[in-house]
């Protein structure tokens, strides 16, 4: 799914940190957001691996809970809230498409890597892939909560998010298609430093001469 997704999904979190204790909202929104996107920080090394643990994040997060509405304080309920969205985020890849270089595709079975389970778990593709149309749908039906629940800035902040996925979502296969166009022109030295997700089979491609074929 969209990192913007992830972000709109940690901010319905934060939404209900909005209702129950407002004094804490600021800390809840930055939270929020950093949790929501963090794990995606992995994105060029080990991506769904490094960074992305779908058991332990909400397991986790789940327990910090309880400290931060027993001791409510900006440490405890920013610790809680960041934990339940880079939880929820590692979660959530797992209803998506794999990884590879065209996910709509659906030939990979590798969705989010479970170190709990020692092995890569299945794409589910309930969201065929990041970019979809029902992403955009779902980080639409996310930002209801949240809209609600903020006032600005971070009104402005969630329409931005909006555009920014609309936008995504129209250009997530003519980009792979531009991707696809200029490492085939790249030189081999060039091809060999870009992550393998990313330019597919093109790597066996390459040429001897030192450019793509």
């Amino acid at each position: 799914m969209m990192a913007t997704t992830h972000v709109l999904a940690g901010l319905s979190i934060a939404s209900v940190v909005a209702a129950v204790a407002p004094e804490f909202t600021p800390v809840a929104v930055v939270a929020a957001v950093l949790g929501g996107a963090a794990p995606d920080f992995d994105l060029y090394a080990g991506h769904r691996k490094t960074l992305h643990y779908p058991v332990y994040l909400p397991a986790m997060g789940v327990l910090a809970t309880p400290a931060a509405l027993v001791f409510p304080n900006s440490a405890t309920i920013g610790v809680a809230v960041f934990l339940l969205a880079a939880g929820l985020h590692s979660a959530m890849d797992a209803w998506g498409g794999g990884l590879e270089l065209k996910p709509w595709a659906g030939t990979s079975e590798q969705a989010v890597f479970s170190h709990f389970h020692g092995a890569w778990l299945a794409p589910r593709r309930f969201v065929r892939y990041d970019g979809a149309p029902e992403d955009l749908l779902l980080a639409g039906v996310l930002a209801i909560p949240a809209f609600l629940a903020f006032g600005s800035p971070v009104e402005e902040l969630i329409v931005g998010i909006l555009v920014v996925s609309g936008v995504y979502t129209l250009l997530r296969k003519p980009m792979v298609w531009a991707g696809e166009w200029a490492v085939e022109r790249l030189p081999q030295g060039v091809v060999g430093r870009i992550p393998d997700r990313f330019v597919g089979d093109l790597v066996d491609s390459v040429g001897q001469d030192g450019a793509a074929r």
